[in-house]
């Protein structure tokens, strides 16, 4: 059995272990890539920690650490009512106003990452206290991201133009951003719909028939959704699902009193949004160094905030990470590729390269990946037999449409931004949908975009 194919079945052991003994998934992959690292790719130690994500375990616990503050001040609170006077209390269009402000983000040059940073807290934040699917948001803050992703000025954008151009392949920016973002907008639409979001237009609307005014003054519902595999809406009270984790009380319509604390806190969100859209500084270490500003000058608010970082979400993907890494280390992701770029069929090797790009995506970096999948492309692309433009644009689609998978960047900050959810089960819905992604975009993004034959 070679090294590669060891390599996978090993992963698939870790999953199958940490489903049925509930052990956290990134202790076993950190064990995993010892084994295989050393007994297998004969890697040292350094080896295996290559793929360690620094930059990504510093963005988690600075991210966390500075929203865990604005929670313990209330800050998160002022955020939510804020919102809820903007849209006049119609909660149900808080999701579209998240998805429609990452992707602005990202449309104008935000990593995708970083906008969801920013953004993930306050909406998930938003769906715990008005009892909004916590899957709903997460999904919609993440789908936003990537329908703005590939604008011609955008960083996702910008990287595969100008891959296309190095591998002198036909390409097509406009059509780049319009496969994405319309891709994005339709499974939108579909998780609203799925994850309750009629429930809460007709909400809505029974409200001002009964005379309600606006869901301000609705009843206050735990975020966790029902027990429904991957929790469609909310629940009908907090005394008849198991996962309500609080009663219910009035949401307050007067504004609450802007403090000094939550002043500070304001401010440093958004000199957080600044330093990174403006002066390209790395979010993690910003975030980190604006929580210890605020713990120093207010330690009373802050001093729970440490112990309220995601250590067990920030483990998890560590963890499945550095695996990852060492099957990029020792080949595996390459042998993967190569051996379906050699596939004589080129609708059949188109198709298999969006999942290949889907699956791995998933794990890992997305931007790695379609460096890595456009080069293989060109043999066969170079036949004439399949549309570059259309290919392209497939690739692209399929390796970052699955960033809502807990083990993603996006999907990590998602899980690690939900307040007051049952993180094991949120971890099990987002990898739920994560796999249902997977398994049903590649193929219908190959179908719609690479056998019409596009370019």
């Amino acid at each position: 059995m070679s090294p590669e194919l060891i390599s996978i079945l090993v992963l698939a052991v870790v999953f199958v272990i940490a489903t049925t003994r509930s052990i956290n998934m990134g202790a076993l992959a950190f064990a995993a890539a010892f084994g295989v690292g050393t007994l297998v790719a004969d890697l040292d130690a350094d080896g295996i920690f290559a793929g360690f994500p620094g930059d990504l375990f510093v963005v988690l616990v600075g991210v966390t650490y500075l929203f865990a503050i604005a929670r313990s001040n209330g800050t998160t609170d002022w955020l939510v009512h804020a919102a809820i006077r903007l849209v006049r209390g119609r909660v149900a269009l808080i999701p579209w106003v998240m998805f429609a402000l990452t992707g602005a983000l990202t449309a104008i040059g935000a990593v995708s990452p970083a906008a969801v940073a920013i953004v993930a807290p306050v909406a998930l934040s938003f769906a715990a206290r008005y009892g909004i699917s916590p899957l709903l948001m997460g999904a919609m803050v993440v789908h936003g991201a990537q329908a703005g992703g590939f604008s011609p000025i955008s960083i996702y954008g910008s990287i595969v133009n100008g891959i296309v151009e190095r591998e002198k392949l036909p390409g097509n920016e406009v059509t780049l951003f319009l496969a994405s973002l319309f891709a994005n907008l339709v499974i939108a639409a579909v998780v609203f719909v799925v994850c309750g979001g009629l429930g809460l237009w007709r909400q809505g609307a029974e409200s001002a028939l009964k005379g309600g005014g606006d869901l301000r003054d609705q009843p206050q519902r735990s975020g966790t959704g029902t027990t429904a595999d991957l929790g469609a809406g909310p629940s009908p009270s907090p005394t008849t699902t198991a996962t309500a984790t609080r009663e219910t009380a009035p949401a307050p319509t007067t504004p609450l009193p802007l403090t000094p604390p939550r002043v500070a806190t304001l401010l440093s969100l958004v000199a957080l949004v600044v330093a990174v859209l403006v002066l390209d500084l790395d979010a993690g270490l910003t975030a980190i160094t604006l929580a210890v500003v605020l713990s120093a000058v207010w330690p009373d608010d802050s001093r729970k905030a440490v112990g309220e970082i995601a250590w067990p979400t920030v483990l998890l993907i560590c963890g499945v990470l550095t695996y990852v890494g060492v099957l990029d280390e020792m080949g595996t992701i390459t042998w993967a590729g190569e051996g379906v770029s050699g596939i004589g069929v080129p609708l059949l090797a188109a198709v298999l390269l969006c999942y290949i790009g889907a699956i791995v995506s998933a794990f890992a970096s997305s931007v790695g990946i379609m460096g890595a999948l456009i080069p293989l492309a060109v043999p066969f692309l170079a036949q004439g037999e399949i549309g570059a433009v259309g290919m392209v644009a497939a690739l692209a689609v399929s390796a970052t449409v699955v960033d809502v998978s807990p083990f993603s960047t996006n999907g990590a900050l998602v899980l690690a931004a939900a307040p007051d959810v049952d993180r094991e089960r949120f971890f099990r819905q987002l990898m739920v949908y994560g796999g249902i992604v997977v398994a049903v975009v590649p193929a219908v993004v190959w179908l719609v975009m690479v056998v019409p034959g596009w370019g």
